[in-house]
């Protein structure tokens, strides 16, 4: 009997949890009103289910809930603020300070920036190797900055290698120049304390789906005195810094998935962190060959519980992934996908290509359980033996 399919790709994307299903039903065929119209009770129940969700959402990360901005994910509101923030400020600079680790949500929009005569400045990272791989020296921040930066960002938990940045030492020396400091927190919202003053963030990124809520929805915190050139106009709504229809039932449905999240972090957290170093453990034990990427396991103030970066010597990463069809895992961020080339951020910390090629990424969640983790384990040590004895059969070895 085939064994159903364990899903571990928990950092593309995560099953939505039936108690935001449960939440969200009730606005596509009861209260399914235009948040936008004034004129009858439907459009008035929209408009106070958005903004209960607007309050429960901003007091979850420390906001005020006019500094909540919805928007259809992460990629949209990270292409609101970097867009947004450079061209309203451009008079004041075309300087903007990043690093090469950021997802292509950040990286592509700050190439077009580029082409627009913006001028990028990468912070380095700390290297594969250092048990603070991936991570940013706030110092290599501060010695970035120039009089004319307008703008740094830097992502505060990584997608691939899950190393947390210092963004409150980042932000205190962002206030401290009057630099305005953006912040992609995709991959923290929900899974880690997350407070805008604490951070000292201008501008916050975040998705609905990453947390257990649906698709096409997210938000982007803007600091009161930040003002932003809309990227989508027609309609005025979000105080017309983002046009378009509200998605009511997938806002509701973020604001629920967040509010679970905050009750059950202190307790999942603990828990996906031993089942990640289980999985590490198991396949340490059962493989030769296995290398973590990233910061280390034992430093939890640097790394995402639930997140598992790891190399398998003399196997290929694609190879591996398409031997192991009850496993759902990824070589790298889900958006590059069809991008044959190594991950940028392996790159980026020096991960070199063999290696980055050979590596996979785990993304436990909610509903990952101890058996699955051993079933992973047994999955993943017949594929990569198997594979190794292919290539070493062929003359690959």
């Amino acid at each position: 009997m085939r064994h159903p399919t364990v899903y571990l790709d928990n950092h593309a994307t995560t099953r939505v949890d039936p108690r935001v299903v449960e939440a969200m039903l009730p606005f596509f065929t009861e209260q399914y009103g235009n948040a936008g119209s004034t004129s009858h009770a439907y459009g008035w129940q929209a408009r106070d289910a958005v903004e209960q969700a607007r309050s429960s959402i901003a007091k979850s990360i420390g906001a005020d809930p006019k500094e909540i901005v919805f928007t259809s994910g992460a990629t949209e509101s990270n292409n609101l603020a970097l867009r947004g923030l450079a061209e309203r400020r451009r008079q004041a600079g075309g300087h903007i300070v990043s690093a090469k680790t950021e997802h292509k949500a950040v990286l592509d929009p700050l190439k077009r920036l580029a082409r627009r005569g913006y001028e990028i400045r990468w912070v380095p990272v700390r290297m594969q190797g250092d048990p603070q791989a991936g991570w940013i020296d706030p110092d290599d921040v501060a010695r970035a900055i120039r009089d004319d930066t307008v703008l740094v960002t830097i992502m505060l938990a990584n997608n691939e290698i899950g190393v947390i940045q210092s963004i409150g030492e980042i932000g205190r020396v962002c206030r401290e120049r009057g630099v305005c400091l953006h912040t992609d927190a995709t991959q923290a919202v929900g899974k880690i304390p997350v407070d805008v003053e604490t951070l000292q963030v201008d501008l916050l990124s975040f998705s609905a789906h990453k947390m257990y809520g649906p698709k096409g929805v997210g938000a982007l915190y803007v600091k009161r005195r930040v003002r932003l050139t809309p990227q989508i106009e027609g309609g005025g709504q979000e105080r017309g810094l983002r046009s378009g229809t509200l998605n009511v039932p997938g806002i509701v449905g973020m604001s629920r998935a967040l509010e679970l999240c905050d009750e059950e972090m202190e307790s999942e957290s603990v828990r996906l962190k031993r089942l990640r170093d289980a999985l590490f453990e198991g396949l340490c034990q059962s493989i030769t060959g296995v290398t973590l990427n990233g910061p280390s396991l034992d430093r939890p103030s640097l790394r995402l519980p639930h997140n598992l970066n790891c190399s398998f010597e003399w196997v290929d990463g694609e190879a591996l992934m398409m031997s192991m069809r009850e496993l759902a895992v990824s070589s790298g961020s889900a958006c590059t996908s069809a991008n044959p080339e190594p991950s940028h951020v392996l790159a980026a910390i020096g991960v070199p290509p063999d290696r980055t090629r050979a590596s996979l990424r785990f993304g436990l969640g909610r509903f990952n359980t101890d058996k699955e983790i051993a079933f992973a384990v047994e999955r993943i040590a017949e594929a990569v033996e198997r594979l190794r004895r292919m290539s070493s059969a062929a003359g690959g070895r």
